[in-house]
């Protein structure tokens, strides 16, 4: 997969051997979805949002050269993909959207309410998410339960080649971080990527080979740390009740439950301070040129609230990535 650049000189990816092309930078819509939750209220979501902000966010993003949206059914229990329906309107074909399936949610309690891995929901997300985004494809479909069993993703994947023969999707990943997983899904032949979580203080290098092995793109979650990597924790920053980093669960780390951002994780973003604001570069801007430079595969998706955080991330795109010697300047801070 080689980087390369579009008319407008912004730097592109092709997602794996789909021949996709997306901008280098993607943008993650889990946070546009508002507030949702668990049956017993652990907050799923990040927090209250604006949606006229994230339509102008996400317009905004469009004209500096983003094309790659990243979302899933259940954000926001189906919010996320509207408002992202609404903001593409007729620039969708502007647009290479990626969505997820598999959780299942009520959408008018904004609850999630457990899992279905079966071939036939599949098929029932994919139909209610097209109508949601008001589109007839979907560029990216992803398998949003990272722990599936090996033989159901099989079939899955099967599935995944049905919906490609329809012309409803256009290729297919899983969001997992085990590569024994991803491999399974990578053996169908229209498996264009994994997606999994990246930044420079949790690193993935097994994952990274596995997608250089198999001709997959890298799309990266989580590429600033859920927000450590953008210094705004400092001074134990209070979380409000509906953000899911205020009651953190035990996948999500950095984050003590109601005392904001962990002491240890703020003590190594000051470490690599020097390293990624160089250039004239923000911490966040930084942190994106970090993974740019890990791998020509990857394709970071950071979450975004406003107009301003889009404009933030966006930015990182014409300072491009670190160099190798920065790579392993990080490593050497962080003890690697």
């Amino acid at each position: 997969m080689e980087s390369t650049e579009n008319e407008q000189g912004t730097p592109h990816r092709t997602l794996g051997r789909s021949g996709i092309e997306v901008s280098a930078l993607g943008f993650g819509c889990w946070a546009i979805g508002g507030e949702w939750q668990t049956p017993d209220g652990q907050p799923l979501g990040w927090g209250k949002v604006d949606d006229d902000e994230s339509v102008r966010a996400i317009r905004r993003a469009l004209d500096l050269g983003v094309t790659f949206f990243d979302t899933a059914d259940a954000y926001g229990t189906g919010h996320s993909e509207r408002v992202l329906a609404r903001a593409l309107g007729k620039r969708r074909d502007d647009a290479v959207i990626a969505t997820k399936w598999g959780n299942l949610f009520d959408e008018e309690r904004r609850l999630a309410i457990g899992s279905d891995d079966s071939p036939a929901h599949a098929r029932r997300a994919l139909t209610a998410s097209l109508r949601r985004l008001d589109t007839d494809h979907v560029d990216l479909y992803q398998l949003h339960i990272s722990d599936a069993g090996p033989e159901r993703a099989a079939e899955l994947r099967d599935t995944c080649e049905e919906f490609v023969r329809e012309g409803l999707i256009r290729a297919y990943a899983w969001s997992t971080d085990d590569p024994a997983r991803a491999a399974v899904f990578a053996e169908g032949p229209h498996c264009a990527a994994v997606q999994h979580r990246l930044n420079v203080l949790q690193d993935a290098p097994e994952l990274l080979v596995l997608c250089e092995e198999l001709d997959l793109a890298s799309v990266n979650r989580s590429p600033l740390a859920m927000g450590l990597l953008t210094g705004k924790h400092h001074g134990q920053r209070t979380l409000a009740a509906g953000d899911i980093r205020s009651a953190p669960p035990v996948w999500l780390p950095g984050f003590s439950d109601g005392g904001g951002a962990d002491p240890d994780w703020i003590a190594r973003v000051d470490a690599l301070k020097d390293i990624l604001t160089s250039g004239g570069r923000t911490l966040a801007q930084g942190a994106l040129a970090w993974i740019w430079a890990r791998s020509p595969r990857t394709i970071p998706i950071p979450g975004f609230r406003s107009v301003a955080q889009a404009e933030e991330n966006a930015g990182a795109i014409a300072k491009g990535p670190l160099t190798a010697g920065q790579l392993a300047e990080a490593d050497r801070v962080l003890g690697r």
